[in-house]
């Protein structure tokens, strides 16, 4: 059998919807699948551009290469779920964000000229009709699939599947440091961690996660400016090896990404047996975290994570990282029923 994986990459930059289609690729792979990634570059302006984007795939056929049948099409991103395949099946990370939950705020800009909210109906009505052109449509979240039925009037299952090297996560202690992973970015957040920071003077934050962007020199600016530099340290890209033992040694997890749609870096901690700090307003965590039980739930202010984490001691952080750790392992997050299911 051979089966496509239908994505998208903005060049030089990866991350966890790069690492999702590895992953897939890798299962398939072996369960004796021929499997490949087929990707397209991404480019989101100006407005217009993105309408190029979508008339550009949905002139792709994807039902055969090299004069051999594809088999089955997965796809998981905007716009390559517009690809031509007569049996498609759609794993959607997410839509074009910026034209849904993302509309009218300062994450997205297509609110702000007729020709932006132009583009945004247009990207609404095509997701409506030609979605439902898969055989069937599963989410890679529950926030996902609820974002689909908000607006679009489409029905998908959430599809749950372990991060990467989640056999290899464990804790072995729980030292005065809260990591922060993931990229800097202002949806992630992590300057809230840091400014909470100076309320906590008992702990310290091991940031990882690439940093190489403005948002990353800004919390670097405000680190220094903090007189924090002793207390923060920002890693960048780390080992896979190095980051889960960053994982196994921290006391707790921040996670306060902004509408996440599924979010490694909860799993992640749950399955190190970590506690994770998020927000009400962080989304996909939401679907794991519960408040005073396996984590800490706060609005997204750097005062209600410094109150929320002021108390917090070993044996506390033990008892919420452990909680979490049988919560995931409640779910059998299992590759044989996800692959079933999507070849199926």
């Amino acid at each position: 059998m051979k089966v496509g994986i239908a994505t998208v990459q903005v060049p030089f930059i990866s991350g966890g919807a790069e690492i999702h289609a590895r992953l897939l690729k890798e299962q398939l792979l072996l369960r004796g699948v021929e499997a490949d990634i087929i990707s397209t570059p991404f480019k989101w302006y100006p407005p217009r551009q993105i309408l190029d984007h979508i008339k550009a795939v949905e002139l792709l056929d994807l039902t055969q290469v090299a004069g051999q049948k594809i088999d089955r099409l997965i796809t998981l991103k905007f716009p390559m779920y517009f690809a031509r395949h007569d049996n498609k099946v759609g794993w959607i990370l997410h839509q074009h964000r910026q034209a849904y939950e993302l509309f009218g705020g300062a994450h997205s800009d297509l609110h702000t000229s007729r020709e932006g909210r132009r583009v945004c109906k247009k990207i609404r009505a095509l997701d409506s009709r030609k979605l439902p052109e898969h055989q069937r449509l599963y989410t890679n979240s529950k926030n996902v699939a609820k974002r689909l039925k908000k607006y679009n009037g489409i029905d998908a299952q959430a599809l749950y599947h372990p991060p990467e090297d989640y056999q290899q996560l464990h804790c072995a202690s729980y030292q005065p440091y809260i990591l922060v992973p993931g990229r800097a970015d202002d949806m992630k957040r992590q300057l809230l961690m840091v400014e909470a920071l100076r309320q906590l003077p008992g702990l310290s934050l091991v940031i990882i996660g690439n940093s190489n962007t403005p948002y990353g020199e800004a919390l670097q600016q405000k680190v220094l400016a903090w007189g924090l530099e002793k207390r923060v340290e920002i890693k960048g890209h780390v080992s896979r090896q190095e980051k889960t033992q960053l994982y196994a040694n921290a006391l707790a997890v921040y996670n306060g990404a902004y509408e996440e749609d599924y979010g490694y870096i909860t799993l992640e901690a749950f399955f190190a047996g970590k506690l994770v700090i998020t927000h009400s307003d962080s989304g996909g965590p939401l679907e794991f975290v519960v408040d005073g039980e396996n984590g800490f739930i706060t609005e997204p202010s750097a005062t209600a994570i410094a109150q929320a984490l002021k108390e917090l001691d070993t044996q506390r952080a033990e008892q919420l990282g452990q909680a979490g750790h049988r919560a995931i392992a409640a779910l059998n997050l299992n590759w044989d029923h996800i692959i079933g299911r999507l070849l199926a």
